[in-house]
């Protein structure tokens, strides 16, 4: 690799000559590389390992989180245990690149590493730490913990990400026709790119955002008084930013900048998209706001022989295939629970991040329900859940250890940890219903039922993000009817979205799986079809191409 000239790792398809760099915080590409919490590193990771494929012109710029997001383990009593477990990988290559950047007004010094594409299938991918010896000790643990607590580390993070790797593509030349936020942490490389442009419309001819967050609440911001102290703005005088942003009181909202820096931002799947816009339109100067669904990547996720099985019209091999991979899931199970769950019982897995508004334990809120359905002699279930917590989020931590106690209770329910890529994709193998049951509209889109349909689950969901563009009910999976969400309070909606959920388990799911057995394969085939139809990640990739950086 050439360091001071980068011209990329393959040759290019000239579809996708343009050059682009991609600044996202957290990117799951393996296993072993464990620099990522959750959907947005899912989706970080499809998108390289697309562009990989499609032998598109870009590389990926991110953070070598020394201790990851956390080790997810147990206490004696079998609850959630956060564990930081030092972290290295000799397959990452030191480029001898060190640099410094302004942190709090003091240089910082940054090395970066490389993946190379061939290592795991993605495109280039630079990753960026502080935790070398020149630096102090506060210096080095910038790019200790992915989302950090303590506000100013976080700060010194975005500015690590964004300006580090502004100076990074600086220094090897690359020169990128177009700056790729996923997510508003990398947005100080815009005030990087300020400096050398000396010109917001140069600025806006680079740049393009992707948002994630539904809520404006969501939607992080800090004082400007404590970004200015941190260097932020890349030197920038605070009057100055002032005018370049438009921010006129002290609440620097990150996302709104973003977009007005941008000259094109989107939504993460067509309803998002929508509802960015309705929350957004009420502010001067934003870019336009389209909507590019997410996807996943087919190759990494799907299994091949449920899909041979499938094309062939081989329902033997289908269903042999399925119960081996759930009996392999099983083994798991066992191992971290003591409990053996039976691959011809209909398992249903809820399995992603931790939050209130996804609402992990809904299935459990009507306790006379919940029995019933645990107990159903004649329709058996399994029932896993899994995921990660914010490590300090205490209420979703508190949720997921009343799980846990709980499934002491019953031998068909169990509560794993270790949410990773590895245990996702087994996860996803090992169930029949995929649950997702997120408050409408919190979620942007979801990216999990994806693959769980790519390794032959059924997706049952409330009617939210990617869903209204994928499930046709009782066709390729399950929705659940829309409340009136805009009308009726929080715990009206509650109520009748868990009335909904247990009328469908108990009316079509069941007797579906168990009695008509062609028809419930059937559902699974049109979902597996479907999903690599239309939320494959190469589609999304090739289309940020084409919507965003043309």
């Amino acid at each position: 690799m050439d360091v001071n000239h980068f011209t990329g790792s393959y040759p290019i398809n000239e579809k996708y000559s343009k050059r682009v760099a991609y600044f996202s915080m957290e990117f799951a590409i393996d296993q072993s590389l464990k620099i990522y919490s959750g959907g947005l590193g899912f989706l970080a990771g499809s998108h390289l390992r697309s562009a990989y494929e499609l032998k598109q012109n870009m590389v990926g710029i991110g953070i070598l989180w020394k201790y990851g997001y956390y080790d997810q383990g147990r206490n004696e009593d079998q609850t959630l245990r956060v564990d930081y477990i030092n972290k290295s990988y000799s397959f990452l290559e030191d480029t001898g690149i060190k640099f410094t950047i302004k942190v709090h007004d003091s240089d910082v010094w940054v090395k970066a590493y490389f993946l190379n594409p061939e290592t795991f299938g993605t495109a280039p991918l630079f990753l960026l730490t502080t935790d070398i010896e020149e630096n102090d000790f506060v210096s080095r643990t910038i790019s200790h913990h992915l989302y950090d607590s303590n506000e100013t580390t976080k700060l010194a993070q975005y500015i690590l990400l964004g300006i580090g790797g502004g100076k990074l593509l600086d220094m090897i030349n690359f020169d990128p026709a177009i700056y790729h936020l996923n997510e508003a942490h990398g947005l100080p490389v815009a005030f990087h790119l300020l400096k050398k442009f000396r010109s917001v419309e140069k600025l806006k001819e680079k740049l393009v955002f992707t948002t994630h967050t539904p809520e404006e609440a969501g939607n992080e911001k800090h004082d400007i008084n404590l970004c200015q102290t941190m260097s932020y703005f890349d030197g920038l005088a605070l009057d100055e930013v002032r005018r370049l942003t438009g921010i006129k009181d002290n609440s620097f909202n990150v996302s709104l900048v973003a977009l007005r820096f941008a000259h094109r931002a989107n939504g993460v799947s067509q309803l998002h998209g929508k509802v960015a816009n309705d929350m957004w339109n009420k502010y001067e100067g934003i870019c336009p706001i389209i909507s590019i669904t997410n996807a996943q990547d087919y190759l990494y996720w799907a299994d091949k022989q449920l899909y041979r099985a499938k094309d062939e019209n081989n329902t033997a091999a289908f269903d042999d295939r399925k119960k081996y991979l759930k009996y392999r899931t099983f083994e798991i199970v066992a191992d971290q629970t003591g409990k053996i769950f039976d691959p011809n019982v209909l398992t249903i897995v809820w399995s992603r991040r931790f939050a209130g508004y996804k609402r992990a334990d809904f299935l459990t809120r009507d306790k006379q329900k919940f029995e019933a359905l645990i107990t159903n002699s004649q329709f058996p279930v399994q029932i896993i859940w899994a995921g990660k917590p914010y490590p300090k989020d205490f209420d979703s931590i508190n949720m997921f250890n009343y799980l846990i106690n709980l499934s002491r209770q019953y031998p068909n329910v169990a509560v794993l940890t270790g949410y990773e890529l590895h245990l996702s994709k087994r996860l996803k193998q090992a169930s029949d219903i995929w649950l997702n049951n997120p408050r409408v509209p919190r979620e942007a889109s979801g990216t999990s039922g994806m693959t769980a349909a790519m390794n032959g689950s059924v997706n049952f969901s409330t009617d939210d993000g990617w869903i209204p563009e994928f499930i046709k009910d009782g066709v390729n999976g399950f929705v659940v009817p829309q409340a009136d969400y805009h009308n009726t309070p929080i715990e009206a909606q509650d109520e009748t979205d868990l009335k909904h959920i247990y009328e469908i388990l108990n009316n079509k799911i069941l007797p579906t799986y168990y009695t008509q057995q062609d028809q419930w394969r059937h559902i699974i085939w049109n979902g597996m079809e479907d999903v690599k139809n239309g939320f494959n990640s190469n589609r999304m990739a090739d289309e940020y191409y084409e919507k965003m950086y043309s």
